[in-house]
């Protein structure tokens, strides 16, 4: 094996975040610059007539890649050097087959989801979820008679159980989507439970739904789907993993056959990610785990402070998860740790919860997570306003909810504007 591919040295398996720095780059391809270049380019040479046929033929799934033969590049709609290795090392952290990069998290949902569905289909979704995926499945699926059927996350595979029961008089189910932990409270799912009850489901085609797990929350450093059960991992590479608020961008790890299905629908639905974007992804994969550490162990500092702090009801932060809660067994089962993205509840609505984020003087108000700078919002007027008021009460996101998503500022400093804004509601 040449050793830009390497996973091994002798026996020793390399660490994900080791190899973020080397795999799937030859230097020697890029006069031996160190990092690999920027393939800012729109199509690509063959080398004759014959090899762009049979390029062409292997993109479009026509023929099987032959044993040792590299697919070739056409035209970055379908593949790049960058985007080819920025899979290659998203796929190592995933612990999968084969990942695919789009261009944002809304768009690998959405080419997922397509590519997994036909007209009739019901897609199952745990709730809480994003807004933006919400209105996805609720709105604009609807046009191209998909079904969305929703259960509550905080009711976990018994939830889902019943979710699966209502859709069997409705259609087949295509795909299950669920973010766990959800967002924004917190509410963890038992993954493998879910797989179980999925591989039970009798269909007409004989088709099983699909399990795919949105990891933006807490992956690939806290969680690992796959591992658990899942047959797909979605990511907003948006968040944690580009991690520097800068960028857009999506992925979809599994096992190849899926992701060959999906990487056809997205060639075609041109979703694909940019390679300048690509190769900013790829930058932040070097510092992913030390900066996830880093912000985690700033938020739980933060959730101390809070739990002390007489005008805060409630926190969403599954480090509180204590034997005998329902959820307690998922989150040590499921998850290596927490994440810096939580919410919490103040006494008040709107009016205080409006206060506070308004009082914030380093914090900045603005939607979006997982980024080097501290983030706060409200859930219920942002994010999630798509979601119709009573229902969001139903499932937890109130008017006196806040979400933050804590950087890699000095904890202490976080806390400080914490306090002076509570102060304004006193």
């Amino acid at each position: 094996m040449n050793n830009y591919n390497k996973k091994h040295i002798g026996e020793h398996a390399l660490a994900p975040e080791s190899m973020m720095l080397h795999y799937g780059y030859d230097p020697k391809l890029s006069q031996g610059a160190v990092k690999c270049p920027q393939f800012q380019t729109s199509t690509f040479v063959f080398d004759s007539a014959a090899h762009g046929k049979d390029f062409f033929n292997y993109a479009s799934g026509r023929v099987e890649v032959p044993e040792g033969v590299e697919p070739g590049l056409i035209y970055s709609r379908f593949n790049n050097p960058v985007l080819e290795i920025l899979e290659g090392r998203m796929a190592l952290w995933d612990d999968a087959e084969d990942c695919l990069v789009t261009g944002s998290g809304m768009a690998a949902i959405s080419t997922t989801i397509l590519a997994l569905s036909k007209p009739g289909d019901v897609v199952i979704y745990a709730e809480p979820i994003y807004g933006g995926t919400d209105t996805l499945l609720n709105s604009i699926m609807s046009q191209y008679h998909l079904q969305a059927v929703g259960f509550n996350s905080s009711e976990g595979d018994k939830g889902l159980a019943i979710a699966i029961a209502k859709a069997a008089s409705l259609g087949p189910i295509s795909v299950v989507l669920m973010e766990t932990p959800d967002n924004p409270t917190n509410q963890m799912i038992d993954i493998a439970a879910c797989k179980v009850l999925l591989d039970a489901v009798e269909q007409p085609d004989s088709n099983k739904p699909i399990l795919a797990v949105d990891n933006t929350m807490y992956g690939p450093i806290f969680q690992q789907p796959l591992s658990l059960g899942a047959d797909l991992c979605i990511y907003s590479l948006t968040k944690y993993v580009g991690g520097h608020s800068d960028i857009l961008g999506g992925s979809c790890s599994g096992d190849k056959a899926l992701i060959n299905k999906i990487r056809a629908f997205r060639n075609i639905l041109g979703t694909n990610m940019d390679a300048h974007t690509a190769w900013l992804v790829m930058r932040s994969l070097e510092t992913l785990k030390i900066r996830m550490l880093a912000s985690a162990e700033g938020a739980e500092q933060v959730v101390d402070y809070l739990q002390q702090h007489p005008l805060v009801e409630k926190i969403y932060y599954p480090g509180l998860l204590r034997e005998g809660d329902p959820q307690y067994a998922t989150f040590k089962k499921q998850c290596s740790g927490c994440s810096s993205t939580f919410s919490f509840t103040i006494k008040g609505g709107e009016q205080e919860a409006f206060k506070v984020l308004d009082a914030m003087q380093m914090a900045m108000l603005a939607v979006s997570l997982g980024g080097t700078e501290t983030l706060v919002q409200h859930p219920a007027s942002m994010t999630h306003s798509s979601v119709p008021e009573a229902h969001r009460a139903e499932i937890g996101i109130t008017d006196n909810l806040i979400r933050i998503s804590v950087g890699i500022e000095n904890p202490a400093d976080i806390i400080a504007d914490l306090a002076q804004a509570l102060d304004a509601i006193q």
